[in-house]
């Protein structure tokens, strides 16, 4: 299955999706800011197929975070989440770096399936390369 970084500042929510995409037995580290999880991704060498990261969050948030993690791992793909439409807006440039913006509140079925996705859009883009 694939590796996947969860980042969210709201610990229930991290657990969720964390247990949600085990569930499916993928390999699920977790941070809690942007911050951390740019540590985490260069600790281990971007080696995710997954980054999905809330977009609102202290100190780092996930728009500054894709920036950084698009520009040192070109391959992994970024999947953002949020519950605030101001927040979805201020992703809206960011088409090329990321798969989707999940809209909050999700239920279990609709994350494990968007991560899904975007993991298959990612194993067609490995293809094509």
């Amino acid at each position: 299955m694939a590796r996947i970084l969860v980042t969210e500042d709201d610990d229930a929510v991290r657990m969720f999706v964390s247990r949600a995409l085990m569930m499916d037995g993928h390999d699920v580290l977790t941070a809690e800011d942007g911050e951390d999880a740019l540590d985490v991704l260069i600790r281990e060498k971007g080696a995710f197929d997954l980054l999905l990261t809330d977009i609102k969050m202290p100190i780092m948030d996930g728009i500054a975070l894709t920036h950084a993690a698009a520009s040192q791992y070109r391959d992994l793909t970024i999947l953002l989440m949020t519950g605030f439409a101001d927040q979805r807006e201020r992703a809206d440039g960011l088409a090329e770096l990321i798969f989707d913006v999940v809209t909050k509140p999700f239920s279990l079925a609709e994350i494990r399936h968007i991560v899904k996705c975007a993991l298959n859009s990612n194993n067609l883009r490995s293809a094509v390369a």
